[in-house]
């Protein structure tokens, strides 16, 4: 074979290698873009209750209930992460004011098309005494998921159960999707109170929280068979 030929050769052969190298840079590329495009996670938006000048509940130690749903909030959010097939957000991840007259909460959860909506309070009454943990939804087809969540929540909480319950709430009522209102406990019960502030507490409910989200995506899963 002449020089000439070789180089001819050997040039065909570069030229090959490197169409196979845009090829299959061209491919991963596909297969990335088409990834993201296609995120089929489960998407949960967390709304912490209250925030910035809207405290919310008082607690009997003169503690904020904004500060109680956060820091509870975060520790879901935190779980929720670990969680491959589950995508997490959150309305607020610090002190702030949220207005009511804006609906901010439900419209966000509406804008990023989330799958389910949470909202996490601490309760207060008038009198002292009353103790338990409830759980309010609006439309019908967020009864079972309500439910569900009243079911490991209050299991979590070991306070009175209070039941799951329709309420003509705004944050519930404006969502497009499955949405609870989970009031855990009574701010303004000493008992329930001073549970509610230990991390202890807090991560028992927390990881309450995630286990209702589960059985209810795995429901969904059953119902899609």
């Amino acid at each position: 074979m002449s020089l000439g030929n070789a180089s001819e050769e050997l040039k065909w052969k570069e030229g090959r290698n490197m169409k196979k190298i845009v090829w299959l840079f061209g491919l991963l590329l596909f297969i990335v873009i088409g990834s993201a495009c296609s995120d089929d996670r489960l998407k949960v938006v967390i709304d912490p209750g209250h925030g910035g000048i809207d405290a919310g509940a008082t607690g009997v130690s003169g503690k904020y209930e904004k500060d109680f749903t956060l820091s509870l909030s975060k520790k879901v959010e935190q779980l929720l992460k670990k969680e491959s097939d589950i995508k997490v957000l959150m309305t607020r991840s610090d002190d702030t004011f949220i207005s009511q007259e804006s609906r901010q909460r439900p419209k966000y959860a509406n804008e990023v098309k989330a799958d389910l909506f949470i909202s996490i309070h601490g309760n207060t009454f008038s009198d002292s005494s009353v103790s338990g943990t409830e759980t309010f939804y609006y439309h019908k087809n967020s009864q079972s998921f309500a439910e569900i969540m009243q079911k490991h929540v209050v299991e979590a909480t070991g306070f009175r159960d209070r039941g799951a319950m329709e309420r003509d709430l705004f944050v519930v009522k404006e969502t497009e999707m499955p949405a609870a209102l989970l009031e855990i406990g009574y701010l303004t019960n000493q008992e329930d109170e001073a549970k509610m502030w230990t991390d202890d507490f807090q991560n028992r409910v927390a990881a309450s929280i995630v286990a209702g989200i589960k059985e209810y995506q795995e429901s969904l899963e059953r119902a899609e068979e």
